[in-house]
């Protein structure tokens, strides 16, 4: 079957994806988006890595990577997931905080940033702590380079929509239904983009579904795989 490769969003490792890996009936491909220090680059590094064809998926950054490796080699890519996440250049607002937020990493203090500007916003449930704890983990371990440069990468991105626009084989396009960073008309955008994607919303999960509801989004995952 044709191997796919996963894409985890800022911050985030392959534990991101929880139980949707073991779950799904084809070999995985863990990709960091770690290499590099613009989205182009980082995208150039996971192709070097990747398959010579495969399934694509990314959830928040992982999809704006997505994109841009859908730009580099569409011929590559034989189907398309994008989980909440934004085919858009960054807004002018997001851009302007970045400094600040890469500041505060450099200068040690990148669980603050974490717990106070980022992750209160991912979930449905801010009083899940078992995901939120998973989080600030992953977040941890990557440490505040990582930050910075995956950061500036998300700062300096390009808009993706007519990448999008000439994809047409199959596509998924999935997103929680309280997704605060990622909203939901992102996601119908995309979808009107690929005419031939399903759109799936996630009932109960904010930004990371894979995590907050893992059989909903398995299901999406599988369906889209088998279509």
């Amino acid at each position: 079957m044709t191997p796919l490769v996963l894409i985890p969003g800022m911050m985030c490792d392959a534990r991101m994806w929880g139980k949707v890996p073991a779950a799904l009936p084809c070999p995985i491909h863990h990709a960091l988006p770690v290499q590099g220090k613009s989205i182009p680059g980082i995208a150039s590094a996971i192709l070097r890595e990747a398959p010579e064809r495969f399934a694509l998926a990314g959830l928040s950054m992982g999809g704006i990577v997505a994109m841009e490796m859908l730009e580099q080699a569409p011929a590559r890519i034989e189907r398309l997931a994008l989980l909440d996440t934004n085919p858009l250049a960054e807004a002018p607002e997001v851009q302007a905080r970045r400094g600040g937020q890469i500041a505060r990493a450099l200068a040690g203090d990148l669980a603050g940033v974490m717990r106070d500007e980022m992750k209160p916003s991912y979930l449905a449930d801010p009083d899940d702590r078992v995901t939120l704890d998973l989080c600030m983990d992953m977040a941890r371990s990557l440490g505040p380079e990582v930050f910075r440069c995956q950061s500036l990468a998300l700062r300096d991105r390009a808009d993706r929509t007519d990448t999008l626009r000439r994809f047409t084989r199959p596509a998924l396009v999935l997103t929680g239904e309280q997704d605060r960073p990622c909203p939901r008309d992102r996601h119908d955008l995309m979808h009107s983009l690929m005419p031939q994607s399903r759109l799936v919303v996630i009932p109960q999960a904010g930004h990371l579904p894979p995590l907050e509801r893992p059989a909903p989004t398995i299901t999406a995952l599988k369906e889209w795989l088998e279509t």
